[in-house]
């Protein structure tokens, strides 16, 4: 009996953990409400600029290939039913510790799906085990490995109703702790896009 209280018990605490994690972040970019973006709640007052020294890199975790293409957007071309795993990096190179981020947010979303009720914003047929995340700056990077940045894979798989689509990668470098309540005031943020785009091979 006592084993069976346990189970149920750390199960709650499991749900209840991941409810906190999703009410925290995002916070309605599509996922709790309507808002098409982080700028819809947050300020983008930052130092941090879209240039040589911003790190948005979306890379394949097997062979360590970035997916970015010559005009800045990122392609991933994948078989029905094959799983591919990508590695989502965020950061800057500085080395000034005044432009260090600290937490870094993303969130993968088709922009036409934003109003939808679903947690998983990826174009229908497509599936997708972390489309969003909030994480602490800190990771090690085999492609930028003299940068401040966060690395989270990312496993991505085209069903057999998967069409050609796209989603599009919003992403805040931050520093600094949101007021409760007023997530305008108190931290710093730049906020960034960029586009994923989702093939086919058959």
């Amino acid at each position: 009996m006592k084993s069976k209280t346990k189970h149920f018990t750390l199960a709650g605490i499991l749900v209840a953990a991941i409810a906190v994690g999703v009410a925290a972040y995002p916070p309605a970019v599509g996922i709790l409400g309507e808002s098409p973006n982080c700028l819809s709640c947050h300020i983008n007052n930052g130092s941090w600029v879209d240039g040589p020294d911003l790190i948005i890199d979306i890379v394949n975790k097997d062979t360590k290939t970035s997916l970015k293409q010559k005009d800045g957007s990122f392609l991933l071309s994948a078989k029905r039913g094959q799983a591919l795993t990508v590695l989502t990096v965020i950061g800057y190179k500085t080395s000034d510790e005044g432009q260090i981020p600290y937490r870094n947010a993303w969130l993968y979303t088709d922009p036409g799906l934003i109003e939808s009720s679903s947690l998983s914003k990826f174009p229908p047929g497509w599936e997708s085990n972390l489309p969003m995340a909030c994480r602490l700056v800190g990771d090690k990077s085999e492609s930028y490995p003299d940068a401040h940045v966060t690395v989270l894979p990312m496993t991505i798989r085209p069903s057999d109703s998967a069409a050609d689509g796209f989603v599009t990668l919003q992403v805040m470098l931050t520093k600094g702790e949101s007021v409760k309540g007023k997530p305008k005031e108190g931290m710093q943020g730049n906020y960034f896009e960029r586009i994923l785009h989702l093939r086919v091979v058959e």
